[in-house]
C-alpha cells in the first residue's frame, strides 16, 4: 500500500482523538482519546519506517515503546479514575476540584 494511505488513516484517528479529548467530560473517554492519539502516532511511526527503510526495524522499536508507554499511561490514569470515582461517585471532569485551591 501507499504511504498516503496510512497517513490519511492516522490523520483521522489523530482527529478523532483530539475531538474526544477536548468534547469530552467523562474521564474515561479522555483517556481512550489519549490511547486513540498514541495509537495514530504508532501507525506513522510504522508507516514511515516502512516507507524510508523497509529493512530496518528502527520504526517497530518506537512502536514499541510508544504501545509501552500507552500502557503505562493507561494504568495510572484508570488508577486514578477508579479512585475519584470510589471517593466522589462520579467520574465527570467538571466534578474533579481536587487541585484547586
Amino acid at each position: 500500500m501507499q504511504l498516503q494511505y496510512f497517513l490519511i488513516i492516522a490523520a483521522a484517528l489523530f482527529c478523532v482523538g483530539i475531538y474526544g479529548l477536548v468534547t469530552s467530560r467523562n474521564a474515561i473517554r479522555v483517556l481512550m482519546s489519549i490511547e486513540l492519539l498514541l495509537n495514530s502516532v504508532n501507525l506513522n511511526l510504522m508507516a514511515f519506517s516502512n516507507f524510508l527503510d523497509p529493512e530496518g526495524i528502527r520504526g517497530q522499536v518506537f512502536a514499541v515503546f510508544v504501545i509501552t508507554i500507552a500502557a503505562a499511561e493507561a494504568a495510572v490514569g484508570l488508577a486514578i479514575v477508579l479512585s475519584i470515582y470510589r471517593n466522589r461517585g462520579t467520574v465527570d471532569m467538571e466534578q474533579f476540584n481536587l487541585l484547586k485551591w
